[in-house]
């Protein structure tokens, strides 16, 4: 696939997701721009791109909320106990998947996919997804020093990570993330006594420049989506 289809195909996506909880019909849009027999492996590699971001959102996302929960006092205990608890299942879920009648035959699929995807790759993806994180949370800061707001840059960006892990974890409609966002904004910034107004036209330009756009040109491509004019890619 070409830099432009892949534009087209993720363009055409992210409108198709627009009714989904978290995106999620992200991964069945991208995968009808390819013949039937190469979508379960399109729907894999958009997983695993997509775990790379969770991967980097969480990682950043644990730097800020360490910072901004010991700044400010914030007793987290009742949270970090349920994220224990979350994470023994996971494992538990994880190591006892093989002992069910379908789980041998997943885990060796799933190894087998994945051990198709070289070193290298990984590597570019997880850099890749590191500078996307990056740059969506350094256009919300560049928007704070817009609106003159008084507040450091460590301050500024350890409060965006902790903001986007937040929201992260709570299932929503892509169509209403702003709403989401707005309100733990506001949480997390209220804490610098930010003015809620300039908290919220900053997510609501957020949201203009990285979904609505985006999404009015992915339109276009939804609409004139062509099934005679699927792609073909290698095994």
């Amino acid at each position: 696939t070409s830099f432009p289809e892949a534009a087209i195909q993720s363009l055409a996506s992210l409108t198709s997701s627009l009714i989904t909880p978290n995106r999620i019909g992200e991964y069945g849009a991208k995968a009808l721009y390819f013949k039937k027999q190469f979508r379960k492996q399109i729907v894999g590699l958009n997983l695993i791109g997509n775990l790379y971001q969770l991967a980097a959102t969480i990682l950043f996302g644990i730097i800020g909320i360490t910072y901004f929960t010991t700044k400010h006092n914030i007793q987290v205990q009742h949270s970090a106990y349920k994220l224990v608890v979350l994470f023994i299942l996971l494992i538990i879920i994880f190591f006892g998947i093989k002992f069910l009648p379908f789980g041998k035959h997943y885990l060796q699929k799933a190894k087998k996919f994945t051990s198709k995807i070289s070193c290298s790759l990984n590597v570019k993806i997880g850099a890749l997804s590191i500078f996307r994180f990056l740059v969506f949370s350094h256009q919300f800061y560049f928007l704070l020093m817009i609106f003159n707001v008084d507040i450091s840059y460590t301050e500024a960006i350890t409060s965006i990570f902790s903001m986007y892990l937040i929201a992260s974890i709570i299932p929503m409609l892509s169509l209403f993330d702003v709403v989401l966002k707005s309100t733990v904004a506001i949480w997390v910034f209220s804490y610098y006594f930010i003015d809620e107004t300039t908290i919220i036209t900053i997510t609501l330009l957020m949201w203009i420049l990285n979904f609505v756009i985006p999404s009015i040109v992915g339109s276009y491509f939804v609409l004139t989506f062509n099934t005679n004019k699927l792609i073909v890619t290698k095994k």
